[in-house]
């Protein structure tokens, strides 16, 4: 379903650096793999490598077997959809936010199905509202919903909750889990929670200063 081989991202000069070496793993349609590693390791340099927001200098990226460098960056960032770790909302309504990825493929949603969407995440009747002024909480669902009314095959999660107090972190994570096993989602989860990665993950990815530590199932890597 996804995979990647000997992924890799080096700069050039005058920076020269390698943020990531030698990468890979595969995962079939449903399973959801943790990205784990102290900051700066190349976690979310991996996110971005995975819908080219990046290019990646050796290697390749693979979905469902096609190479994602002959799929046009609309197309693969459609199949591909990713949520940061904060929810960066257009200016106008919720319903033109969620709107938003279906009109670049002129696709018309129509405000049934954005009010279904965003009953789906517990925002019943929030369509008219302006984005710019939501929690913190509820702009990540309407992030999330955005992503979905894409209809990726795979979702990539940059920290989705780190930013969000207790309470709005345990609900979008309960939500998160919901959607991913409703719509067999396949999901790469950067997260530095290793709670978060034991409860959400069935693989996980181990990264330091952009190498592989560990690959494996969750008591595999996380035997402690």
């Amino acid at each position: 379903m996804l995979s990647c081989s000997q992924l890799g991202r080096t700069l050039p000069p005058p920076e020269a650096r390698t943020l990531l070496s030698d990468v890979s793993f595969s995962l079939e349609r449903g399973e959801v793999i943790a990205v784990v590693g102290p900051s700066g390791a190349g976690k979310s340099t991996l996110l971005r490598l995975l819908n080219r927001l990046d290019e990646p200098t050796s290697g390749e990226v693979l979905l469902n077997g096609a190479d994602t460098r002959t799929l046009t960056p609309r197309e693969l960032r459609r199949r591909i959809g990713m949520v940061m770790q904060r929810a960066y909302l257009f200016p106008g309504t919720v319903a033109e936010n969620v709107s938003f990825g279906p009109k670049q493929r002129e696709r018309a949603i129509s405000s049934d199905e954005i009010n279904a969407l965003l009953t789906h995440v517990g925002l019943e009747g929030y369509g008219m509202r302006d984005a710019l002024t939501l929690s913190g909480g509820e702009a990540q669902r309407v992030a999330i919903t955005r992503a979905l009314a894409n209809e990726p095959e795979v979702l990539l999660l940059d920290e989705p909750t780190s930013a969000l107090d207790e309470t709005a972190r345990h609900g979008v994570e309960m939500l998160l889990e919901l959607l991913i096993r409703e719509r067999h989602l396949t999901c790469v989860w950067v997260t530095h929670s290793i709670e978060q990665a034991r409860t959400m993950a069935d693989k996980v990815l181990s990264i330091e200063a952009g190498r592989i530590t560990g690959y494996g199932s969750v008591a595999q890597v996380l035997r402690a």
